[in-house]
């Protein structure tokens, strides 16, 4: 979603934006999965989604400029956008603040994960051993804000 404000302050063009990224080496975000070498389906129900409250507020450039850079990319890369695509317009449209993306993006997968972990100590072995934290187990906490 940022990239889009980014498009959007500058009175970019969206693909002439990811163009140039692209040409500096960056990575887009929403693009590609492990398991969907096509479109993801849930991209394409929020895609619709987006539209949909883009129309019902009067303004869909959050979501034509999405479609433009699909399309550039699907076309020229063979990339096909993911999850993460159109869930981005589709909760800004829905007034939600962008730092929460991610945290809802992890409450989403937390039944998955806690699956996991019964199943782990069910047949008492690890399914991805390699997942194993190492980070600092004692770090503080720092707000947002004073980061």
């Amino acid at each position: 979603m940022r990239m889009l404000q980014e498009v959007d302050e500058d009175d970019r063009d969206p693909v002439e934006y990811v163009k140039d990224a692209i040409d500096r080496g960056e990575r887009i975000a929403g693009f590609g999965h492990r398991v969907y070498n096509v479109k993801d389906p849930r991209a394409r129900i929020l895609g619709e989604e987006s539209e949909a409250l883009g129309e019902a507020a009067g303004d869909t450039k959050w979501y034509e400029m999405s479609v433009a850079i699909e399309e550039y990319i699907t076309g020229e890369k063979g990339i096909a956008p993911n999850v993460d695509f159109y869930s981005a317009t589709t909760y800004y449209q829905m007034g939600i603040p962008i730092d929460l993306y991610t945290p809802i993006f992890a409450i989403a997968r937390s039944g998955g994960w806690i699956a996991h972990v019964l199943e782990q100590w069910e047949d008492n072995r690890l399914i991805r051993p390699r997942a194993q934290y190492t980070g600092d187990r004692d770090a503080e906490f720092v707000p947002l804000d004073e980061r």
